[in-house]
């Protein structure tokens, strides 16, 4: 690694073998060696669009009441298969049309833990990261909202690489799922301090935002379960006017159903990803591989809480670049304004960015 290094811009920082073994521990004993007025933090698989940092500097420099800014991740091996393909829409719908919408009123916006850009001096006033969980960037941004500091979106985008297998996703999402609950149960440790903190706005905001990736997932699975009983026990459905309960029933099931898939189309409508709309008849299935995960966290919640589950990266066989996956054969523009195919450059043999 040190090799990779060899720039006096850089410097490699060995972080010691105690526990807790996770990123935000890497983090924290890092942060007190900066020397600039701001830190960015991205994972070593990421590629952010090359003017990021300068666009963040600008963005502090024109507004001093930002603290921290969030660029927008996307996936950029979409393509590769039905996984990927569902992956890079719950990505566009969180980060295109959820955060955005959480920054725009005020709520608290878990961060996504890589391309955070931060004022130095804010950070180390709130002590930096939760050394002990396992999502660090979702728990970051809860107490940056606490605090009364301002997170907002940066207009810019950062490529990752989607898990392509089963296996890594699962680990992935469990781990996710863990340090999900962790921030939840730590933030309503004190649910009044929680209300006076966020005012009642935020409160909401942060109980129906984290609490449903916690939750939903559980109910959906619920939900099937039951129907699937109800079918077998010979229940059939009505044709007729439905009585009350069952009406109110029926508009919760079609309002949460509904505005699952339409935060999703909406976020691949506004990436021109129209062809990636035929993966997301899956989410139903989609949604109990995170029952799944959700099981598995609150196992490791118990008897591992501060497990750091590694994602396997580099296991795409596509080209990595600067764009969104597009049509074969077809020249596009994506959002960071570069043009080309991926699938040209793996052809032609082009190195990817």
């Amino acid at each position: 690694m040190q090799q990779l290094l060899d720039d006096p811009r850089f410097e490699l920082v060995v972080v010691p073998d105690a526990p807790p073994f996770t990123k935000p521990k890497a983090l924290n004993y890092a942060l007190p060696l900066v020397r600039g007025e701001h830190v960015a933090i991205y994972d070593a698989e990421d590629i952010p669009n090359p003017d990021q940092l300068r666009l963040a500097a600008a963005e502090f420099a024109d507004d001093a009441s930002v603290d921290c800014l969030q660029a927008e991740l996307l996936v950029d091996n979409a393509r590769e298969n039905v996984l990927t393909g569902l992956f890079t829409g719950e990505y566009a719908g969180q980060f295109g049309i959820a955060l955005p919408a959480l920054a725009h009123w005020g709520f608290p916006m878990p961060l996504g833990g890589t391309s955070n850009h931060f004022r130095t001096r804010e950070l180390r006033e709130m002590g930096g990261w939760d050394a002990f969980n396992v999502t660090e960037d979702a728990d970051l941004g809860v107490r940056l909202a606490r605090l009364r500091y301002r997170t907002l979106m940066l207009s810019s985008q950062t490529y990752e690489e989607a898990p392509v297998t089963l296996d890594v996703w699962m680990r992935q999402r469990t781990r996710w799922m863990k340090g999900w609950m962790q921030t939840f149960i730590v933030h309503n440790n004190n649910p009044v301090r929680l209300w006076r903190d966020l005012g009642w706005k935020g409160f909401f905001g942060f109980e129906l935002y984290v609490g449903s990736m916690i939750l939903s997932p559980l109910m959906h699975t619920a939900f099937l379960a039951g129907l699937a009983i109800a079918l077998v026990r010979g229940w059939q459905p009505s044709l007729g006017l439905p009585d009350p309960q069952t009406a109110a029933e029926l508009a919760v099931l079609l309002v949460g159903y509904g505005g699952s898939y339409a935060l999703v189309v909406a976020g691949l409508l506004r990436l021109g990803q129209k062809r990636l709309l035929r993966h997301q008849l899956l989410l139903p299935l989609y949604w109990i591989l995170h029952t799944i995960a959700a099981a598995l966290a609150a196992y490791e919640l118990v008897v591992k809480p501060s497990f750091w589950a590694k994602t396997a990266h580099g296991r795409t066989r596509l080209a990595r670049s600067f764009l969104l996956p597009g049509d074969p054969g077809r020249r596009e523009r994506g959002p960071a304004g570069a043009r080309g195919s991926p699938r040209r450059a793996r052809r032609s043999g082009r190195p990817a960015p």
